[in-house]
This record gives structure tokens, C-alpha cells and sequence, in this order.
């Protein structure tokens, strides 16, 4: 049943120790530029991709906003369909809540990073200038540089000699880190860069700075990254005493809590997180079934963004527990409390005679079975027909950077999370022909849906979307230029866009995080 909560309502919500979440479904840009503090981002157009594994049970209470408007409502009734509920509406919304003098944030993953900021000032992290690390390495000193990022943000660019580590395999490495003159640790800002250094430290190192600011310091220095690095740390090993050993050492020490395998299988009949914090490589090889795959080092940066129901038990699983009870560590720091590591980490698992998935997470988005067979599908060829024609409409619901990247020749985009409440507005024949087309097919399907239901009666699908236009061998056009919303649907970091006044804006919110 779908109800109406008050600002005054999602304030006491927030304060208890109930099980709850509340979700933001605007975009992601409208996000980023205004939000309710410690609320999840889930833009309309994710709930199907998403919701299954943000929210495990179907019974904990899920608040929605967006600024005032319709979102909210038509999210809120998706949620109803996948099952959910106990799903309320803020009233008034965002809007609202502005106007009852509530404090709102700017910025995605806030928390995350107004604890690092927190970290780095309370720890008295050291760090060194740009200036500082090009000297030694203009010097040939002996040190090391630790990139904090994803593999897929190092392999953009990196601080010249830099190797990737995300931050959970940092345990595996303080040995060799020991025999280092120096280390120095970057990510693109601030909060990686801190964590990893802050948990160096931890873990006993006294040769270990973060480096101010990051690669977008770096680039604002005036110095050059270098692109498209090809070097790579070495794997976790298959065993590890010695970081065990340590591991479990501060597990004692900070008493953080151990899952037993039995523990764990009652907990999953529950309201839980259980998270795998190694390498895609690795969770592709094997994992708990059932269990998200949120590398260390971003299960602590983005921490909103994969556990957005408050007080659930979190339990977070590695090969042999090293890794996973550092992220607790983390956790436990950053105000979760009921945070665990499974004690023996997959080889107890194994060892119980439990069994492990093979290969990536790829489950369905919810309802999208029901969908595609309700809609009218088109193969490319057909579209081809029809584009030479001119006698149909192309609406592209790619995210606004995959059709920037490539997209049909006379699409115009337009996110998903709006086209059933802006597209009316546009094409007020609801009998117009509308064919619909996305990245692979999903996200088109389920807007055909959407169309379906405000009336439109003569919307077809690229089967397929734009992988099935190109395998056909048809060309595609790039640049974002014909847009019917705003394309606010993607907030890329300012390292990417390479903007050098946005990277100094950025850099100065960080820095105001932790007052």
C-alpha cells in the first residue's frame, strides 16, 4: 500500500534503529545538486536494475522523493509492483523539505566522503603536495606510488609509475610496503587516498602519505598523468598468514564481530548485506550465492550507494577473512553497527559443505520477462526501413553518455525516468509512431511499458538496441545534441571530464566536508 509520510515522519524514520530506506529518484545530477542527508540515490530509471539487491525483503519500510513532482508517485507505484510493501511518498517532497528549513547536501556519496575527510583530520593523515612527489620522482627516490582507484579509472590515467591497488588489497601488501623509503597513496581527490593511507597506518606503517588531492591536484599543478597504463598489481595471494594474522589482530582489538558459516546462513533468511569485497575477477570465479560483489576500497567510498537500508547486518566475505575484516573495520568506523566478516572467510564456506556461484552477477532486472513479451519488437533491418521512410519517431533511452558516445542516426534522447511524464507534451498523438532504442534493448523495453501506460498505442523496439544496429552492420552517429530533458542523468567525476575549474570546485566541497 502506497501512503504519504510527512517531512516531520521521514525525520523521526531517520533517527530510529528500525530497518528502513529512503530513496532519491531523481537523477542523478539533480542529486548531486540538492539532496535529504543520508538518503540513496536510485534514479526511476535504475528500480528494476537495482531494487532486488538495495532492499533484500519485500517488508522493510522504503520511503521515495523526488522534488515535488510526479517521480515520486510513479516510482512508488513500481515498487508496489516488484513487491514491496510498505512504500511511502514524501509530501511535498524535496520542495518541502527546503521549505521547513531542513538541511540538505550537495554532492554524491557524502557520507563517505565527509568521513574521510573526518579521518584525515582527526588521524592527522600526512600528506605531501604535487610539488613534493614530482620532486622525488624527478630524483629517482625509492618509493612507491599506490593508486587507490578502480582498474577502470586507472586505466584512463594514473600519476606517472603509479600501480593499481584498490584499497581492500592493502593488507596483502604491507610487507613489502615496509621495506619502502616512502609510500605514497593518490586516488582521483581526497577520500581514497586518506582511507588507504589512514589504513596503512593501521596496519603499522609509519612510511606511508597520502598525496594531496589526487590526480585532480596533480593535473592542477601542471603536471601530466600518464595515460593508459598497462601495469598491475599482483593478485591477492591464495594464502597469506601474516595478513591474517594482522587482520584478526585488530578484529580483536576494535571487536569486530565473526560470522560463522551457520550464522550466515540464518542471516540471509533476514534483512541482510552480504557483500564480497575482492576483485570482479575473483567474485567471477566464485562466490556465495546471493552475495554482492563491492570491491574494499568501494564498499567504503560509496558505502550509500550499496547499502541504503539503515541498520541491517552487513557481513562481508574475502577468501580468507583478511580483506573482509578490514572493510569492516571501516565500517564499523564510518557508524554502521551491525557489521561482521564470515570467520574463515569462502574457504569455511567450502569447507561446511556449502557451495559456491560461478561467474559475473547477471540476474534479470526485475519484471523485464513481462515487459519484452508485452511489447511490440522491431529487428534492426525493420528500423532501417523505417528511418529511410521518415515515418516514425527514434527515441534513444540510453544514459545521456552512452548515446553521447554512439547512438542511431536521428535519435533524440531522453532518460527513461522522464518519458512518460515529458514525451506527452511532445508528441501529443498518442497514436504516433514511436520506436524506442537504448545500449542492448532493456531500458527500451521497459520505457515501451511506460509509453503503454499513459496511452500510446503504436510504440515498437529495437530488439537488440544499438549492438543489434551495429552487428547488422548499419553506422551510428556520435554527440550529445539532440536532447529532449536535460542530460543530467550522469555525474562524472571532474578527473574525467578534465575540466580544471570544475576539479578545483570539487576539491574545495571535499575539503568543507568535515566542518
Amino acid at each position: 500500500m502506497i501512503e504519504t509520510i510527512s517531512c516531520e515522519g521521514v525525520a523521526q524514520l531517520m533517527a530510529s534503529d528500525g530497518l528502513f530506506a529512503v530513496f532519491d529518484v531523481r537523477e542523478r545530477g539533480e542529486y548531486n545538486d540538492c539532496q535529504i542527508p543520508n538518503t540513496t540515490s536510485l534514479p526511476r530509471s535504475q528500480i528494476e536494475f537495482r531494487l532486488a539487491e538495495l532492499v533484500p525483503r519485500g517488508n522493510i519500510p522504503i520511503v521515495v522523493y523526488d522534488e515535488g513532482g510526479q517521480r515520486a508517485g510513479l516510482a512508488a507505484q513500481t515498487f508496489a509492483q516488484l513487491g514491496y510493501e510498505q512504500v511511502s511518498i514524501v509530501d511535498g517532497g524535496l520542495s518541502a523539505w527546503q521549505s521547513d528549513g531542513r538541511e540538505t547536501v550537495s554532492g554524491v556519496n557524502v557520507p563517505s566522503k565527509a568521513f574521510g575527510e573526518r579521518v584525515h583530520h582527526d588521524r592527522n593523515v600526512p600528506d605531501l603536495s604535487p610539488e613534493e612527489l614530482k620532486s622525488l620522482i624527478d630524483s629517482a627516490a625509492d618509493l612507491m606510488i599506490l593508486d587507490m582507484r578502480t582498474p577502470e579509472e586507472y586505466g584512463r590515467f594514473c600519476i606517472p609509475g603509479g600501480l593499481n591497488v584498490p584499497g581492500g588489497e592493502l593488507i596483502h601488501w604491507v610487507e613489502k610496503l615496509r621495506q619502502k623509503p616512502a609510500v605514497i597513496v593518490n586516488c582521483a581527490g581526497r577520500t581514497r587516498s586518506i582511507i588507504g593511507a589512514a589504513a596503512l597506518q593501521r596496519l603499522g606503517l609509519t612510511n606511508v602519505r597520502a598525496l594531496r588531492n589526487g590526480t585532480m591536484g596533480w593535473v592542477l599543478a601542471g603536471y601530466e598523468l600518464e595515460n593508459k597504463p598497462v601495469r598491475r598489481g599482483p593478485a591477492a595471494p591464495a594464502s597469506d598468514t601474516q595478513a591474517l594474522t594482522t587482520a584478526l589482530t585488530i578484529a580483536a582489538e576494535e571487536g569486530l564481530a565473526a560470522m560463522t558459516v551457520e550464522d550466515l546462513i540464518r542471516a540471509r533468511a533476514g534483512a541482510s548485506y552480504v557483500i564480497d569485497v575482492r576483485s570482479a575477477e575473483e567474485f567471477a570465479c566464485d562466490h556465495v550465492r546471493g552475495s554482492i560483489n563491492v570491491p574494499g576500497g568501494q564498499a567504503v567510498q560509496r558505502a550509500d550507494d550499496f547499502v541504503p537500508v539503515r541498520n541491517a547486518p552487513i557481513i562481508f566475505i574475502s577468501k580468507h577473512s583478511a580483506r573482509a575484516v578490514m572493510t569492516a573495520y571501516w565500517y564499523r568506523q564510518m557508524g554502521f553497527k551491525n557489521v561482521f566478516f564470515l570467520q574463515g572467510g569462502l574457504d569455511a564456506w567450502t569447507a561446511a559443505g556449502q557451495q559456491l556461484a560461478i561467474g559475473a552477477s547477471s540476474a534479470e532486472p526485475q519484471g523485464f520477462g513481462g515487459a519484452k513479451s508485452a511489447a511490440r519488437l522491431m529487428d534492426a533491418a525493420g528500423l532501417h526501413d523505417i528511418i529511410e521512410s521518415a515515418s516514425s519517431a527514434l527515441i534513444d533511452v540510453s544514459t545521456s553518455l552512452e548515446y553521447e558516445s554512439s547512438h542511431i542516426p536521428g535519435a533524440k534522447w531522453i532518460s527513461r525516468g522522464w518519458i512518460d511524464i515529458k514525451l506527452p507534451a511532445l508528441y501529443s498523438d498518442r497514436a504516433q509512431s514511436i520506436v524506442l532504442t537504448c545500449r542492448d534493448g532493456v531500458l527500451s523495453v521497459f520505457a515501451a511499458r511506460q509509453l503503454a501506460e499513459v496511452g500510446y498505442s503504436n510504440v515498437s523496439v529495437l530488439e537488440g538496441g544499438l549492438r543489434a544496429w551495429s552487428a547488422a552492420g548499419y553506422r551510428a552517429d556520435s554527440g550529445l545534441h539532440d536532447y529532449l530533458v536535460p542530460p543530467n542523468d550522469v555525474v562524472l567525476s571532474p578527473s574525467i571530464r578534465g575540466n580544471k575549474e570544475d576539479m578545483q570546485k570539487y576539491l574545495d566541497w571535499e575539503l568543507k566536508l568535515k566542518h
